[in-house]
């Protein structure tokens, strides 16, 4: 044997990606016709009420979803939800099934696998009087949660969809002046291409921000400290330095953001190491400071690219909310 691993299918490893809240919803329809419609809403098909058990056959299916997909992830749903509905001027009976979990993945499938589950449920109810049946529009309505937040279908929804399940995505840096600060001897000194700050600067603007500053310094309290002072004074209201944050002599980047004498957020700093922990035990040596300066927020992230990356996902939730609690405008 050569060891060699010839399988043609696996299952996908997400033993790096963050535990993070997820949730989908998916829809479909049974178009029950003129004869089945009428005795599916009220309720005399001769096996009995359709649209209750299509609601326990979906809550059964969702259960099921990694039993029937080889390939699909077992996971322990917190939440799964089915909802039957019927819509008159199609003569059709409307289904959503809501599924919710803190995973490493999403519960799409699930959903998914609990909408053709009550689907199919009906249609097997509803066949001994009309064969003639169809099930029709199985998608996915939206899912949130993981590093890509809130996926909406290009198709829509409607406005009692939207009620009914409240999709959220987050807040977002709403043109928010920006700042990325990249902390390296070397890197000051043209030894190396920075790539941590040009990632953490695309992520900015992923979120809506405007990053009118990157720049690239010396480690060093002083330097640091100095250019902080000027972009608060700037109108800059988050900035992001990357380097600096370990255990080497010249690791500085906390003891400069403290020198500034601004308040310390140290839930933030809490919630960069807990998290990023998911990706990497090295996380607990990281000494992530985040401090509020007038109306400026200032993390010092790890100077990794990978690592500035996944401390910027983990932000993305919070940053938002944080400057508009800054100004008043929100709460904890």
């Amino acid at each position: 044997m050569s060891g060699e691993m010839t399988a043609a299918f696996h299952m996908a490893d997400v033993r790096n990606k963050r535990i993070t809240r997820r949730r989908a919803v998916a829809v479909g329809e049974l178009l029950a016709g003129p004869v089945a419609y009428p005795l599916i809403v009220e309720r005399r098909l001769p096996k009995g009420d359709a649209m209750v058990m299509a609601e326990i056959a979906g809550l059964q299916g969702a259960k099921m979803a990694s039993a029937l997909m080889p390939l699909c992830h077992p996971l322990a749903l917190e939440l799964v939800r089915v909802y039957c509905e019927p819509v008159p001027e199609r003569l059709a009976i409307r289904v959503w099934c809501e599924c919710a979990s803190e995973a490493r993945t999403g519960v799409e499938m699930e959903a998914l696998a609990g909408i053709n589950a009550a689907l199919l449920t009906l249609y097997d109810l509803s066949k001994p009087v009309e064969p003639a049946l169809e099930i029709s529009g199985i998608r996915l309505l939206f899912k949130e949660g993981g590093k890509s937040g809130l996926w909406l279908h290009p198709q829509g929804m409607n406005d009692a969809e939207r009620e009914r399940f409240q999709p959220r995505a987050p807040k977002g840096l709403q043109g928010a002046r920006c700042a990325v600060v990249t902390l390296s001897d070397r890197a000051s000194r043209g030894e190396y291409a920075d790539e941590s700050g040009p990632r953490l600067a695309q992520g900015l603007r992923a979120q809506g921000g405007e990053v009118v500053s990157e720049l690239v310094l010396a480690d060093g309290i002083e330097p640091l400290a100095t250019q902080l002072r000027s972009l608060a004074t700037n109108g800059i209201r988050l900035c992001l330095c990357t380097g600096g944050t370990g255990l080497g002599p010249r690791d500085l980047a906390p003891e400069a953001l403290q020198s500034l004498g601004g308040r310390r957020v140290d839930g933030l700093a809490q919630m960069l190491r807990s998290l990023s922990a998911q990706h990497t035990q090295m996380a607990w040596l990281s000494r992530a400071e985040v401090v509020q300066l007038g109306d400026m927020l200032i993390f010092a992230l790890p100077g990794s690219p990978r690592a500035a990356a996944q401390c910027l996902d983990i932000l993305a939730p919070v940053l938002g909310h944080a400057l508009a609690m800054i100004d008043g405008g929100g709460h904890a």
